[in-house]
């Protein structure tokens, strides 16, 4: 830790103490947020939840929006491609004429369905929260308000200008918010993600990307007592790509493909005419993904090489790979140096998962993406949050914003601006 980011840290202290204050009602805001059913699908759910965020983060000193998203395609399980509506994303831009201007992203669905068992948070033995989204990522939005109302209090919020986008599909890749994060990672110097940190306080570093393939088979369908030599089985075809895919696994360091489920079927005394394939890609670097796009195609085109079979592909690779380059391990000093103001020895490691960090890359913008609280168990009923960490959290992205505006660190030329 340098002297001068230690001078800077200093002029935080009543910054700091406004969070520690805070605590208990950081607590109880996200065990409020936690109980409104979120889930990426769930449109009246995420429509009351865009409301409760829209409120919270009137307290900022810019302007909040609810920008509508257009809808995104989805493959049904008869092979039929619709439209998915989606909730609104929220907007929130704070001195856009600032000389430093900063990403805050985060996302307000979660992966559990108003039919699933999950829905309420509770409070058990020892630090810990239980209940959905309280780590992923309800009690992070809950430290990235906190943390940007504490800059707010300081002597150098003037020079911050940063916009706040919290999205309502992160869960199912971001396919209607990914735009807005491309737009809003090319006008910014630095982004900050508030995904939840590992329970130890460690960070993700480097990222690998993905893709969501859904495979669409036709075949044709027969009485299989009368005519089945005239059909041709879309389920055979299926498990003949299955396996090809499956096969893809270890030829390619990195490179994972994982079949997520089969579509389709008949009954039993039909020749099967639909199927679809449904799987997942991820991909350490940008070669891994030229071939990979390579192989699935090929895939495809083995499918449709098969007597009377039909094969088309939807989807592909939606986030691109966050490798640990230069930039990023500068900026991870940063946050190194930041942690050790506040008695924390953060560490990082490479991880298989993606945000909207990635997202954020790839528009050219710098990141780091688990600056919320710590937590574990993600996507299942076991998810948590360590109370303790909802101060903690926020007052580390406060000082990177207070050294960022005090130009401590030097984010105007992570881009060379």
């Amino acid at each position: 830790m340098t002297a001068t980011l230690t001078a800077a840290a200093s002029r935080t202290g009543e910054a700091r103490a406004w969070i520690d204050a805070r605590g208990d009602a950081l607590l109880a805001r996200t065990e409020a947020w936690s109980r409104v059913n979120s889930g990426s699908l769930e449109t009246s759910g995420l429509a009351a939840m865009a409301s409760l965020l829209a409120e919270a983060f009137a307290v900022l000193p810019g302007e909040v929006a609810r920008v509508p998203l257009a809808p995104s395609e989805r493959v049904r399980a008869d092979g039929v491609i619709e439209a998915r509506a989606h909730g609104d994303a929220i907007s929130v831009r704070v001195r856009p004429e600032a000389p430093v201007q900063v990403a805050l992203t985060g996302h307000y669905d979660t992966v559990f369905a108003a039919s699933h068992p999950f829905q309420t948070p509770a409070r058990l033995a020892g630090d810990v929260l239980r209940g959905p989204g309280v780590a992923d990522m309800k009690g992070g939005l809950n430290v990235m308000l906190a943390a940007l109302q504490a800059l707010e209090r300081t002597d150098v919020a003037a020079h911050v200008g940063y916009e706040v986008l919290m999205s309502p599909d992160e869960e199912i890749g971001s396919p209607a918010s990914a735009p807005l994060l491309a737009a809003l990672g090319a006008r910014s110097h630095v982004g900050m993600t508030f995904e939840p940190a590992l329970p130890d306080g460690s960070l993700a570093g480097a990222r690998k990307g993905s893709g969501n393939y859904s495979l669409i088979l036709t075949g044709r369908a027969a009485h299989v007592g009368r005519a089945f030599d005239d059909g041709r089985s879309a389920i055979v075809a299926a498990a003949d790509a299955v396996m090809r895919l499956n096969d893809l696994n270890g030829r390619r360091d990195g490179v994972t493909v994982n079949i997520g489920a089969i579509d389709g079927g008949a009954p039993v005394n039909m020749v099967p005419a639909g199927a679809v394939v449904r799987f997942n890609v991820r991909i350490p670097d940008e070669g891994a993904r030229q071939w990979i796009e390579g192989e699935v195609a090929k895939v495809a085109a083995c499918a449709c090489a098969r007597d009377g079979i039909g094969a088309r592909l939807h989807g592909g690779v939606t986030r691109a790979p966050k490798p640990m380059t230069p930039t990023q391990a500068t900026l991870f000093g940063w946050v190194k140096q930041a942690g050790e103001s506040l008695g924390l020895d953060l560490a990082w490691s490479s991880t298989g998962g993606v945000c909207e960090g990635n997202n954020l890359f790839a528009a050219g913008c710098p990141n780091v993406d688990t600056l919320g609280v710590r937590g574990g168990n993600l996507h299942s009923d076991q998810e948590y949050a360590l109370m303790s960490s909802f101060t903690e959290r926020a007052k580390l992205s406060l000082t990177l914003l207070h050294a960022f505006g005090a130009g401590v660190f030097d984010v105007r030329g992570l881009r060379g601006s």
